[in-house]
């Protein structure tokens, strides 16, 4: 059993040694760097330090809105990070001497910053980058006209990481495209491979979800390549569909079918590469033509109940995905059709102010989020202000940097911060102590640890930091600020911001404890829709927005369990439901794939009419049992849907089609116990409650 005290000192633990592969590549971090340390080489070899080191600065603070994505997606959100970082400048110069205005405009950035969180990740980086800006260049005030200058020097630093960043998009104008489907197609060769009926390729629904917006979501590119990029990523859909099928009825795989498998894994990985690279599919027609060999083969022989629809839809859909992967470039011919093409429900923009308007509740995260963050930065400002802290815009930055919606990522955060500026203003100290007092060693020692940032950020953010730290201490040594007389007040500011943040959590949480039954409902709720859609099969547009929003919903609820999993004093009963309800979910999906799976040639079984009454039964149930679980009720006992299941299967032993009668068999036998076990979860947890 998990105790509170148990998952603090776990969450600790995993904080200071838990390290993950960093995700970062090392071009994306050297670019970034050269927009840090370029101008400041130039405006020292020019005789201008100052503005080397402010379009530095601005480089720096803007870095972390480099994500991957296509070029006018990338470009759209750098521009909004230098621009909130540029105004916020304007501002902080402007009013830094003023404590009472500048704790109002502390008080405003912090809270429109928070409320940022609502449009995700990336947009988030855009809140916090004003909230650091603000707090730092109000440590220096200035005159209107240097005020306009310093905040323009910082908006074009931020503008030339945003030119570095998309300098390839003339000559690899698709390239984020490309990788985005390249990557699915590896974890669809990875999930081609397993043998676990139950097991799915690690990270494949991530993948696929950011395919989905990095291709149909807002600013994507368009052009004849997207077409073919598009039908790539429909066939992706089916071939997942199909993979999951045959792992479910494929009960007892001899050799042959494990080599068609394998043969697949081959085709797809293949396929892959071609991506990447932008190159001709040839290694991948040659591993489809193995591949079709061992289809004859196998339909030759014994494929087994229910699998030769599937051998056959599989081996069709990957000769699809190698002859569109030849005209998925800049040359790309194929014109995919309109209802292919129709962004998902799940991935729709709403409106920017409905979308606010909805959250302005002190039920919702991001307006919890968003007071916290206006009610510490500003307290933080105030307090280094009126104790006249030395080096005290770190305080407010600390805070701003940790306080996270979450209570689990702002202890880590705030843990990670501590250590890892003690540890960098040592290691810093260090390093300057035994490098030439020369400015271009000193210069490339900053680049140095600028690059060990960017590229380590999210493998460990103590060690990050560390670097981060480094590089901040060597920047601001140029404008003669000393990195050892400075050590003790940057380390007790950092402590300071670090646990006010964790303060405002303490006296106003937001535990996930409390969210998590309802990222499980909505979950549940999710996979209810996609089963309802099943029983009337007429548009695959339907059943492709579905699905896509089952998986974001599922992508929701393991953050949820993730974050429960590290919150202090999580009880044991709520754990052991979010643990199980996940898990029965995933099962739920995959049985609702393989279901979808057989309906999904060119034409619907003239029996699926039979099937369509108990499929939305269970749709039904489904919807009651997300209900149940939100509200921490029974569920309302639903009809009986083994004896439904039972009568269907009597009236599927009248079938012709032998292969598909057991294939629905064998599914909705599944589904009926799919169904029945999380409605005993369900009632069994509410009770212990």
């Amino acid at each position: 059993m998990t105790t509170g005290g148990y998952s603090l000192r776990a969450s600790v633990l995993d904080s200071l040694i838990k390290t993950k592969r960093p995700d970062v590549p090392m071009r994306v971090a050297l670019r970034n760097t050269a927009a840090v340390v370029l101008p400041l080489v130039l405006g020292v070899y020019l005789g201008y330090p100052q503005v080397g080191i402010g379009i530095a600065a601005g480089a720096l603070d803007t870095m972390f809105s480099d994500q991957p994505g296509p070029y006018q997606q990338r470009l759209s959100r750098l521009f909004l990070a230098a621009l909130a970082a540029g105004l916020a400048s304007l501002v902080g110069f402007l009013m830094g001497s003023w404590v009472l205005p500048m704790a109002i405009a502390t008080a405003l950035c912090g809270f429109f910053g928070g409320m940022l969180v609502v449009f995700g990740p990336d947009i988030a980086r855009v809140g916090m980058t004003s909230m650091l800006l603000l707090v730092i260049t109000a440590a220096t005030p200035k005159g209107i006209d240097d005020a306009l200058i310093g905040g323009g020097l910082i908006f074009s630093g931020g503008m030339l990481l945003a030119l570095f960043s998309v300098a390839a998009w003339p000559l690899q104008r698709y390239r984020p495209e490309r990788q985005a489907l390249a990557n699915v197609y590896r974890g669809l060769a990875e999930l081609a491979r397993q043998r676990e009926n139950d097991s799915d390729a690690p990270g494949l629904t991530d993948s696929m979800t950011v395919l989905q917006t990095t291709l149909l979501g807002r600013h994507r590119a368009r052009g004849r390549a997207m077409e073919a990029f598009r039908v790539l990523l429909e066939l992706a859909e089916r071939i997942r569909l199909e993979l999951v099928a045959m792992g479910e009825l494929d009960r007892r795989r001899d050799g042959m079918q494990d080599m068609f498998r394998a043969d697949a894994a081959r085709v797809l990985a293949a396929t892959a590469d071609a991506l990447d690279d932008a190159e001709p599919p040839e290694r991948a027609e040659r591993a489809l033509n193995t591949l079709q060999a061992s289809e004859r083969a196998l339909l030759g022989g014994s494929a087994g109940e229910g699998m030769t629809a599937h051998i056959r839809a599989l081996s069709g859909q990957l000769a699809a995905a190698v002859r569109n992967t030849n005209w998925a470039g800049s040359r790309g011919e194929l014109r995919a059709q309109a209802a292919e093409t129709a962004l998902p429900e799940a991935l729709r923009s709403a409106s920017t102010l409905a979308t606010l308007r909805a959250n302005l509740t002190p039920n919702s995260v991001a307006f919890r989020h968003a007071v916290r963050c206006a009610v510490v930065l500003t307290l933080a400002f105030v307090v280094s202000r009126y104790a006249e802290l030395p080096h005290g815009y770190w305080l407010p930055m600390t805070a701003a940097i940790v306080l996270r919606p979450d209570f689990a990522a702002t202890l880590n955060f705030g843990l990670l911060r501590v250590v890892g500026t003690i540890l960098g203003l040592v290691l810093t100290s260090f390093l300057l102590s035994i490098t030439p007092n020369v400015i271009w060693a000193h210069i490339a020692l900053m680049g140095v640890l600028c690059v060990a940032f960017r590229y380590l950020a999210t493998a460990h953010y103590g060690i990050a930091v560390a670097a981060l730290t480094g590089t901040v201490v060597v920047l601001l040594s140029f404008e003669g600020v000393d990195s050892a007389a400075a050590m003790y007040d940057r380390v007790l500011n950092t402590a300071l911001g670090s646990g006010l943040a964790l303060l405002a959590y303490v006296l106003w949480p937001t535990w996930e404890r409390n969210r998590a039954r309802v990222a499980l409902a909505e979950m549940l709720d999710a996979y209810a829709t996609y089963v309802r859609v099943l029983a009337a099969p007429d548009s695959r547009t339907h059943r492709h927005d579905a699905r896509t929003a089952a998986r974001t919903a599922r992508t929701n609820a393991l953050a949820s369990v993730d974050r429960l999993r590290a919150e202090p004093g999580t009880p044991a009963h709520l754990q052991e439901l979010a643990e199980t309800m996940y898990a029965n979910g995933n099962r739920l999906a995959r049985t609702a794939m393989t279901l979808e799976a057989l309906i999904d040639g060119e034409t619907v079984p003239a029996e699926w009419i039979l099937v369509a009454p108990f499929i939305t039964a269970c749709a039904d149930h489904l919807h009651e049992q997300a209900l149940a679980l939100g509200e921490g009720r029974e569920p309302v006992p639903p009809a009986d849907l083994r004896a439904m299941q039972r009568q269907l299967a009597e009236h599927m032993a009248r079938m012709r089609d032998r292969e598909l009668a057991d294939s629905i068999d064998r599914v909705t036998d599944r589904l009926t116990d799919n169904v029945d076990t999380i409605g005993h979860v369900i009632a069994r947890r509410n009770a212990e409650a």
